[in-house]
């Protein structure tokens, strides 16, 4: 989940660095030819700047979907021993329970002869 913040907080910081620096343009001491000249180079920089941000949000949401199915791959597994493990305790005790009744009805007849 980390992973998904800092790539949310690399795109917030690259958003927030042009925003400031078109600002920063704008107040600037510079003559009106200058300062249009500044601004369109930035406007040109600003489609690569969000392929950038897109690229680094992608990689970011790759990385949370691997490790979300590397977690659910391990949960998955931890389940399925531990309904291994119930059945083969349930079956074992059913055998338990059988012989129990088995020997139960083998004392049977024993028990009525005494009497």
């Amino acid at each position: 989940m980390s992973n998904n913040r800092s790539g949310i907080f690399v795109g917030g910081l690259m958003l927030g660095a042009t925003i400031g620096a078109l600002a920063g343009l704008l107040v600037a001491p510079r003559t009106g030819r200058e300062t249009r000249k500044i601004l369109q180079k930035s406007a040109n920089a600003i489609p690569e700047l969000a392929e950038d941000i897109s690229t680094s949000v992608q990689i970011q949401a790759d990385r949370f979907s691997a490790s979300a199915l590397r977690n659910l791959d391990e949960t998955l597994d931890r389940l399925r021993e531990a309904i291994a493990a119930g059945v083969d305790a349930s079956q074992q005790e059913s055998q338990v329970l059988k012989r129990q009744s088995v020997e139960d009805s083998d004392s049977l007849p024993h028990q009525l002869e005494r009497l």
